[in-house]
């Protein structure tokens, strides 16, 4: 198929552009999108695996199966047309125009097939630049090394250091200050707030008076549940304040928390589920929803049924319901939710039994719907966009979800992903207009003095 030049380019896309983003085809708008015959291969052969990694594949399968559908009479090697003016090509590994280095490269290593088949494309099309497209930062070195143009693949991606706080301060006169607690303050021209953004103000005529409000979408508010607790925990700091009103109303369905170790993401979420949960019912049950991606060298396959392998994943939520349970320096347990010799695994396994809670990996949530339930995810910062999509549009009726976790890129374990183009930024950005979301960005320790060293000296 012939197709005018223009500004066309050709885009060769790497395996690891397809497993980050499933539909990443359709934002490569008025440009040739070529895919090796070996990426197509590896994503066969990662389609039957378990976890995140199968789960991309297996939806990268769908969206091209879409793609391609009706268009039988189209060659997809010549090329099949798209929306967006995009055409589609699968390219045979053909490296008979690159013959001269041929013998530098291992090619059992797909990698290498990949380069190699960009190299023969840009050879082959001299009026139409050629850019591979990969997430891999060695293999785009060592497509630079060849002469080369490369691209990581940003559509989906989000400054660090520009994301969204959830608060922000301003300088306000203390007859203002007091209409926020009388009825309410409209929102001075010169701030442009978020729904359910938090807003520190200090008072111009009394340096020493400062107070926050919360945005609701029309007026600054006081917040409501300030002086309350959860579960027996009291908020620590000013952002767990923010933290906690956000969670602790049920108007707001979905609460996004980030921070470093130890700032009180999982404890603070883990004590207002079992409050909203437990004491005041407002749900049916606790979902806490954990993705299975290891920190360092795997240990393997584990025994026993879906509970017992994931037990091991599920440690973060049994401390933070253990140190729940017992409060204070003296260590006494809470006398309504446990006798002085039981533990907290019995505990948490009655709830099970009970169905109050209820643990679970990304991997079985496809299909399912959550209703009545508060939803934890914890280290939401190892999803893809398009899990955290998968996630999110689960939620049912009367149910409230909350993403917490750390996304800098030493707390990342997911090689499809990193601390810009993650699901939990990617949520936290691209939800912050909507009345329905909140956001709290964490930056105390509060965990010890200890945690507190390690997180600002290591």
């Amino acid at each position: 198929m012939q197709q005018k030049n223009g500004n066309r380019k050709n885009y060769v896309l790497d395996t690891n552009v397809l497993l980050h983003d499933p539909a990443c085809i359709h934002n490569f708008k008025g440009n040739n999108v070529i895919l090796p015959m070996v990426v197509l291969e590896e994503i066969d052969s990662l389609k039957s695996r378990d976890g995140l990694c199968g789960c991309q594949a297996r939806q990268a399968v769908r969206e091209l199966s879409q793609m391609v559908e009706g268009k039988a009479q189209q060659s997809i090697q010549d090329g099949i047309e798209l929306e967006k003016n995009i055409i589609l090509k699968i390219e045979m590994n053909g490296y008979h125009n690159v013959t001269e280095i041929t013998d530098e490269l291992d090619l059992k290593k797909n990698d290498n097939r990949i380069l190699l088949t960009t190299l023969s494309i840009k050879k082959r099309d001299l009026e139409i630049p050629t850019i591979l497209v990969s997430k891999d930062i060695c293999m785009r070195l060592k497509a630079q090394a060849f002469g080369i143009e490369t691209e990581d693949y940003e559509t989906d991606r989000i400054a660090l250091d520009d994301l969204y706080r959830g608060y922000a301060t301003a300088t306000l006169s203390s007859e203002n200050i007091d209409k926020i607690y009388d009825s309410g303050l409209a929102c001075p021209k010169k701030l442009k707030l978020f729904p359910n953004q938090f807003l520190l103000i200090h008072a111009k005529d009394s340096p020493a008076r400062s107070v926050v409000a919360r945005f609701d979408g029309e007026k600054l508010v006081p917040l409501q549940f300030e002086n309350r607790t959860a579960w027996g925990l009291t908020p620590l700091n000013l952002e767990q304040k923010m933290a906690f009103e956000l969670m602790m109303d049920d108007s707001v369905k979905f609460v996004s928390l980030t921070g470093g170790a130890g700032s009180g993401k999982t404890i603070l979420a883990t004590a207002v589920a079992l409050e909203k949960v437990i004491e005041q019912h407002a749900y049916r049950k606790i979902v806490f929803v954990r993705p299975v991606v290891p920190a360092g060298d795997d240990i393997g396959f584990l025994p026993g049924n879906e509970e017992e392998k994931l037990r091991p994943w599920m440690g973060s939520f049994y401390d933070a319901f253990e140190n729940l349970m017992y409060c204070g320096r003296n260590r006494k347990p809470r006398k309504n939710c446990m006798e002085d010799n039981t533990s907290v695994d019995a505990i948490i396994e009655n709830l099970k039994c009970a169905g109050t809670i209820d643990m679970k990996t990304f991997t079985y949530m496809r299909g399912r719907t959550l209703t009545d339930a508060f939803v934890i995810v914890d280290e939401a910062q190892e999803t893809t966009p398009h899990i955290a999509k998968l996630m999110m549009t689960r939620a049912g009726q009367n149910s409230k979800f909350v993403f917490i976790g750390d996304p800098t890129d030493n707390q990342i374990d997911n090689a499809l992903v990193d601390s810009r183009s993650n699901g939990l930024v990617y949520l936290v950005e691209r939800l912050k207009g909507s009345a329905l979301t909140g956001h709290v960005t964490l930056s105390q320790v509060e965990r010890s003095p200890l945690a507190h060293l390690a997180e600002n000296a290591l």
